[in-house]
Order: C-alpha cells, then sequence, then structure tokens
C-alpha cells in the first residue's frame, strides 16, 4: 500500500494566535509616485516656455502696431490734415481778397495783393504735399479731388488776372464779368474738392490715431500675461508643497521679469493715450466761417438775388453756434488747452455780433440797397462784415494754433513712449523662458 503525503497546512493554520493581517497598500489620492514627478516637471516646462513665447510674440506684436499708427500720427497724418486744412483756408482767403481788393476799386492795395499772392503759394505747397504724399492705396475720391484743384487753381488765377487786367484798363464789366467767373471757379470747384481733401486726411488721422490708442491687442497681451502669472503662481505652490522648498529661485524670476514687462506695457500705453484726438471741431468751424465770408462776396458779385445764400449761412450758423450741441460751444468744452478752450469762447462771443452784421447785409440785398451792402460788406470800419469775420478768424486760428500744440506734444510723446519697447518685451520673453526652464531643470536634477 502506497505512502500518502500528507497536506500542506494552509496559510491560516500557520499564523501564530492573534494574528491580524495588513491591510493592503493604496496610493494616496493627490500625492505623486516618484515617476510620474519628472513627467509632470517636463510637461510644466513645456507649458511655460511656449507661454512664455507666446506672450513676447503678442506682446511684441502689440508695440509694433501701436508703435507704426503713433508714428503715422506724427510724421505723416497729422502734417496732412493740417495742410489740407491750411489748403482749404488759403484758397477762401485768396478769393475774398482779391474780390474785396476787386470791388474797393481798380487801384488795388499793395497789402491786398501780397496777401493775395502769399495764398496762392500757401495752397500751391499743400496742394504739392498733399498730391506727393497720395498713392495708389489713396481712395479715389482723395485722388480725384487733388486732381480738381491742381488743374482748377491755374484756371482761377488765370481768370483773376484777367479780371484785374481789364478792370484797370477802365473796362468794368468785363473785369466784373472775369471775376464772378473766377469767383464761381473757386466756389463751385476748388473749395469744395479742398474741403473733401481736408476730409480724407482729417479721417486718416483719426484712423491712425485710434490705431495708436486701440484696444484689441494691449488686451490680448494683458490677459495672457494674467494667465502667465497664475500658472507660475500654482507652479511654485506646487513644488513648494512636493518638494518642500519654499522658493523656486528660476520661476520667481520669471514672474519678476513677466511683472516688469507688463509695467512697461502698461505705462506706454497710458502715455500714447494722453490728449490724442484732434482739434477736428474747431478746424471744420472755422472752414464754416469762411464759407459764410465767401457766400458774402461771391452775392456782392453776382448781384444773382439767389436766396440760396441766405438759406446756407442760416444752415451753417445752426451748426456753429454758440448753443448746445454746436461747434463752437463743443469745441470750447472739449479743448483740450487752457488756450484752446479761451479763445473758442472768445469765438462763439464775437461771432454773434457778426451773425447781426450779416442779417443786415442780408435784409440790404433784399431791399436792393446794394452800395449801403457792399460798404458794409468790404468796409474797415469796426462795425462792418470784414472787421467782424476778422475777429472770429482770429479767435479760431488762435484756439486751433493752442490745440495743435498740445495734439503734436502728445503724439509725439506718445510715439516716444514705444521706443524701446519691442525689444524690451522680446528680451523678457527669453529672460521669462530661461528662467522657468532652469527652475524646473534644477528640480528635475534630482530624480536622475
Amino acid at each position: 500500500m502506497a505512502l500518502q503525503s500528507p497536506a500542506p497546512a494552509s496559510p491560516a493554520a500557520s499564523r501564530p494566535p492573534g494574528y491580524v493581517p495588513a491591510a493592503p497598500r493604496r496610493r494616496t489620492p493627490g500625492r505623486l509616485s516618484a515617476a510620474a514627478t519628472p513627467t509632470r516637471l517636463r510637461i510644466l516646462m513645456i507649458i511655460l516656455l511656449l507661454a512664455s513665447l507666446a506672450w513676447g510674440a503678442v506682446g511684441a506684436w502689440t508695440v509694433i502696431q501701436h508703435a507704426s499708427a503713433a508714428q503715422d500720427v506724427v510724421s505723416t497724418s497729422e502734417p496732412l490734415s493740417l495742410s489740407a486744412q491750411q489748403m482749404y483756408r488759403s484758397l477762401s482767403d485768396a478769393d475774398v481778397t482779391a474780390t474785396t481788393a476787386f470791388l474797393t476799386g481798380p487801384s488795388e492795395s499793395l497789402p491786398a495783393r501780397q496777401r493775395y499772392a502769399a495764398d496762392i503759394a500757401q495752397a500751391a505747397s499743400d496742394l504739392t504735399s498733399l498730391s506727393d504724399a497720395a498713392t495708389t492705396a489713396s481712395g479715389q475720391q482723395l485722388r480725384s479731388s487733388l486732381a480738381a484743384v491742381s488743374t482748377g487753381l491755374p484756371v482761377y488765377t488765370g481768370y483773376v488776372a484777367q479780371a484785374k487786367a481789364w478792370y484797370s484798363l477802365g473796362y468794368l464789366l468785363t473785369g466784373g464779368s472775369l471775376m464772378q467767373v473766377g469767383t464761381e471757379v473757386m466756389h463751385l470747384t476748388l473749395l469744395p474738392a479742398a474741403r473733401t481733401i481736408y476730409a480724407q486726411e482729417n479721417a486718416g488721422l483719426v484712423t491712425a490715431s485710434a490705431r495708436a490708442t486701440g484696444l484689441p491687442w494691449i488686451v490680448v497681451a494683458l490677459v495672457l500675461a494674467a494667465g502667465i502669472a497664475v500658472v507660475l503662481f500654482r507652479a511654485q505652490r506646487w513644488l513648494w508643497r512636493h518638494t518642500h522648498r519654499r522658493v523656486n529661485y528660476g520661476l520667481v524670476a520669471a514672474s519678476v521679469v513677466l511683472a516688469a514687462g507688463v509695467l512697461w506695457l502698461i505705462v506706454a500705453f497710458v502715455v500714447a493715450r494722453a490728449d490724442l484726438p484732434p482739434a477736428e471741431t474747431l478746424a471744420q468751424a472755422a472752414i464754416d466761417i469762411q464759407q459764410i465770408r465767401g457766400d458774402q462776396i461771391i452775392n456782392l458779385i453776382s448781384r444773382s438775388g439767389d436766396k440760396t445764400f441766405v438759406q446756407d449761412f442760416h444752415s451753417v450758423r445752426s451748426q456753429l453756434g454758440p448753443g448746445p450741441g454746436t461747434m463752437l460751444t463743443d469745441a470750447a468744452a472739449t479743448s483740450p488747452s487752457g488756450g484752446g478752450t479761451q479763445w473758442a469762447s472768445a469765438a462763439a462771443h464775437d461771432v454773434q455780433t457778426w451773425y447781426g452784421v450779416n442779417d443786415q447785409v442780408y435784409r440790404l440785398d433784399s431791399t436792393a440797397q446794394y452800395a449801403a451792402e457792399t460798404q458794409l460788406v468790404i468796409g474797415t470800419g469796426a462795425n462792418s462784415s470784414a472787421a467782424g469775420f476778422d475777429r472770429v478768424e482770429t479767435d479760431l486760428s488762435r484756439a486751433i494754433a493752442a490745440d495743435q500744440v498740445i495734439f503734436h506734444a502728445s503724439a509725439t510723446a506718445g510715439d516716444n513712449a514705444f521706443t524701446g519697447l519691442e525689444a524690451g518685451i522680446i528680451v523678457a520673453a527669453v529672460l521669462m523662458a530661461l528662467g522657468c526652464a532652469w527652475g524646473l531643470s534644477v528640480r528635475l536634477a534630482e530624480y536622475r
């Protein structure tokens, strides 16, 4: 009979009395294994490197856009807008000067001849500047208006020269007819084209100013910087909890560089936005004042009895003010300079007296009292329309000049505020990336 081997004792039977088996070891939730920590450190390093470089790219692009627009305001848009405004005023003043001298008599005074010649020379110079700056990218309307002034200006001066020549020879009717045709060329062709040019150039200035002070890109850069700051803070807190080291010098350095870059960007943007809107309202008011004066003169030349001049006068008057929502009142309230406010307020006061003289002028015209009307329009007395116009125009010219100084200084300061910032942002991004790489590489080296 074969012997059977004894059955092996069960594990429970071999344990001593009172033995309690240990519970199976479980990984504590939220704790990292030694193998998982390096992987997470590498992922965190990649995220911070990419975020740093992305912020540098966005920040540099933001600075490029704003700096380019600020430079455009200072070197191109502002000078062109000023040239367009000045060209309109020179053309209008040239016609007023020529027709006033013509109506005064055959013997034109030397100051009147010099003023007319200076106005034409200034208008031609401004036209050259505007034409040279026009490119194929310029709108068709702007190019057409420049062409209209370029071809119409010699036509106008030709008519004026012929009118003076015939008038000096005693042919009053012929001279008057030629002067009327020349004035019609000015008011029907040159001044409307010059006004369109000013509107186009001023729109370009407003657009460039808006790009120099716009918010979208700066907001994107700041939001991205805020996101990186949060990641850096949480990364340092995570490292402190898992490595028991309170400071990671690489990440701290990256945080400091980020804060410095953001602060520089904000300061530059705030400086660039200060007092940048141009004095558009004052310039438009000056143009409208000249339109009223020009209508008076052409009405004397034409003697047509056309009621359009009266209607235009009241229409422009309602827009000029003074009064709530009118140009002169708004200009006085929004002027960035004390001088601009002072002279705009003076213009609002002086223009009301001038309005009264204009009303009297058109009443005389309606009753065919032409001699009295002519004397009131072109006379040199303190109560004449010419004297009232000079006071208002002087007020507006001084207000525009005062605001122009503020605008140019602000635009230049805005342009200078971005100097070196593009390179600074790029260097800051690189230093952030190096700080993050160094700070996390030190921790990774501990697991090798």
